[in-house]
């Protein structure tokens, strides 16, 4: 089984709908595999998934009832095979905090889709691209992981 943990600004939007649409595959395809997700900073820790975040997830049929943010810890290097940045700046923060990287875990989502990072629909206010992204990066992760 592979442990993957997602990484996103606050993990309220991005880095859970990975970890949530990802599960949801895995076990729709019978793939042992197990992800969950957490944030680079601290301000939203505790709090839930965001309302649209959780909206689109379930128009999918995929809960995250129960998820909150949490913040990356030292130990998720030792207890994850792969740990995967949304984009380029959460890709410089695992860098500084993780800088020597020996077993080669730290990734960009885009490595498994389509090679760009993944906009914060916080900011853009589009959930559904960024669903729609996030979905084929979870596909193609778990197509590479095969």
């Amino acid at each position: 089984m592979t442990r993957i943990l997602f990484i996103c600004h606050g993990n309220i939007c991005r880095s859970p709908m990975a970890e949530f649409i990802f599960n949801d595959i895995c076990r729709k395809k019978k793939l042992f595999h197990y992800a969950e997700s957490a944030a680079m900073t601290s301000e939203e820790i505790g709090n839930p998934v965001y309302p649209p975040a959780r909206r689109i997830l379930s128009e999918h049929g995929i809960s995250c009832k129960g998820k909150t943010a949490r913040r990356i810890r030292k130990q998720d290097y030792d207890q994850f095979d792969m740990l995967i940045g949304m984009d380029r700046e959460n890709m410089r923060h695992l860098a500084y905090l993780f800088p020597n990287d020996h077993m080669h875990k730290i990734h960009m989502f885009g490595e498994y889709s389509n090679g760009k990072e993944i906009d914060d629909p916080w900011y853009t206010g589009d959930f559904e691209t960024c669903y729609d992204e996030i979905l084929a990066g979870c596909e193609g992760l778990a197509e590479a992981l095969k």
